[in-house]
């Protein structure tokens, strides 16, 4: 199942100022069951995502419930018949998804992701992928890469708590490799 929790420090005046000491945080849990089998048959195939600007405030870093432009993104995928849209800034580089963080291999094998410092979400999976890759002798490279280099990639994959890694195999119409899964995804 999976399991998401948020805490706030809870329920006070609506004057943007810290509450008081004395106000207590307020906790959701929402608790859903998981569907394993859904997940691994959609990576069969893999996923395709589009691109949108990025158009967010500068500390995505930060987990927030702030998330309309990530739900406005996502939605304009789903209308383009696509599962993710990769965040995309004025320099021409992904940042990362909607609600994922973008990889992709390159020719030589090579994993590539945007660094975490700053302007994406660290993401637990992603840090997952750094422990897996490890063990598996796998190098990564933390860079930025363009919408060009991912279209020209030997695989393509987001990562994430749903999906922990997806292939992507189309990106804004345009086909990865020969459009299947790759070896190392």
């Amino acid at each position: 199942g999976l399991v998401y929790v948020q805490v706030t420090r809870g329920v006070a005046s609506r004057d943007f100022v810290f509450p008081s000491a004395d106000t207590k945080p307020s906790l959701v849990v929402t608790a859903r069951k998981a569907d394993p089998a859904a997940g691994a048959k959609r990576a069969e195939t893999g996923i395709a995502v589009i691109t949108v600007p990025e158009n967010r405030w500068d500390r995505v870093d930060i987990k927030t419930v702030g998330l309309l432009p990530n739900v406005l993104a996502k939605q304009k995928a789903k209308e383009a018949g696509a599962q993710e849209a990769w965040f995309v800034d004025a320099e021409g580089n992904v940042k990362e998804g909607g609600s994922s963080n973008a990889w992709i291999v390159t020719r030589d094998g090579v994993l590539v992701t945007r660094p975490a410092e700053h302007g994406i979400l660290r993401g637990i999976t992603r840090t997952t992928m750094f422990e897996v890759a490890a063990k598996l002798g796998l190098k990564i490279e933390e860079r930025g890469f363009s919408v060009a280099e991912a279209k020209a990639a030997r695989e393509a994959f987001i990562s994430s708590a749903t999906t922990i890694a997806m292939p992507v195999v189309a990106i804004d119409g345009d086909t990865v490799a020969n459009g299947h899964p790759g070896s190392i995804t």
